[in-house]
């Protein structure tokens, strides 16, 4: 009986042995579906995030009370306010897997009555779109949520914050001297300067091409879960390069564009498409059924 229970531990063994191996080499797949970036560049944590996102809401509020005095700030029940805001609504439950802090984010969309091609997304939630970029580019809600998605995944993933460290470094590194070392430790109340220093050019600050990428990707995964076609992107691209013709316009002057960028979201978009269809079937699942003729 006993080398009988040998045999068959024997027999056993082999196929748990596979089912673990099995299991162990299909896990990193299913770990999540959409796009795959980077983790979040450490320069980022030289920057208080709560700073810069009071920074950025004064900076924000500043823009709005300038449009407003200009008769230029989009009313609540302007139509473009209202689809703005509809588009911002199923885009931002998705974002919270990719920042914890955006959703204790008091999250605001406007419009602003301007001829720029430009739209932007400020640390803690606080989105802008001015109408240049809606009418001369005529997007479509699609369209919309892949400018929306590319700009939120910016503060999403805290490219602000990880210039801004950046630059602490670089630019006070003879000042700080030894004191940079206890700055990787704790955050060294000196390096809070930055925000100051550095926050009335919140606007025009410059992104690397890897950040520009990595907003193109996980903007287009955030569209693509809310339910808006993530292929609007290549669309989208093929039209700011159209616009792109002598003076390149304001959004452009931070977001190159061109062949490289297109190829890049084609390529991706088998990881995100099934996301998609998945939000497009649940959407129409949940629609109320036809009323008999």
């Amino acid at each position: 009986m006993v080398m009988g229970k040998q045999i068959w531990a024997q027999r056993l063994r082999v196929p748990v042995v596979a089912l673990l191996l099995s299991a162990a080499a299909i896990a990193p797949a299913l770990a999540r579906e959409g796009v795959e970036v980077g983790e979040r560049s450490g320069f980022a944590d030289l920057v208080p995030a709560q700073d810069l996102e009071q920074t950025a809401k004064a900076q924000y509020l500043q823009i709005l009370n300038t449009a407003a005095e200009h008769r230029a700030l989009g009313p609540p029940d302007n139509a473009q306010v209202r689809r703005l805001r509809a588009i911002a609504q199923k885009i931002i439950p998705f974002t919270f897997e990719w920042n914890e802090r955006a959703s204790q984010w008091k999250w605001e969309v406007n419009l602003v009555g301007s001829n720029q091609i430009n739209a932007f997304c400020m640390p803690g939630g606080k989105i802008v779109f001015y109408t240049g970029i809606i009418k001369t580019l005529a997007l479509t809600d699609d369209e919309v949520a892949m400018v929306m998605g590319h700009e939120i995944a910016h503060a999403l993933r805290e490219h602000a914050r990880e210039r801004m460290g950046k630059s602490t470094i670089t630019s006070g590194a003879a000042r700080l001297g030894g004191a940079l070392l206890s700055g990787w430790l704790g955050i060294d109340p000196r390096l809070t300067d930055t925000v100051a220093q550095q926050g009335a050019n919140l606007l025009t600050l410059k992104f690397g091409r890897e950040d520009e990428s990595e907003a193109d990707l996980v903007g287009m995964e955030l569209a693509a879960r809310a339910g808006f076609d993530p292929r609007a992107g290549v669309s989208l691209w093929q039209k700011m390069s159209a616009a792109n013709k002598g003076a390149p316009p304001q959004w452009l002057s931070t977001h190159p564009s061109g062949n490289t960028r297109i190829a890049e979201i084609e390529a991706n978009l088998p990881k995100v498409m099934p996301l998609y269809e998945r939000a497009r079937q649940a959407k129409a699942s949940e629609a109320p059924p036809d009323k008999a003729p």
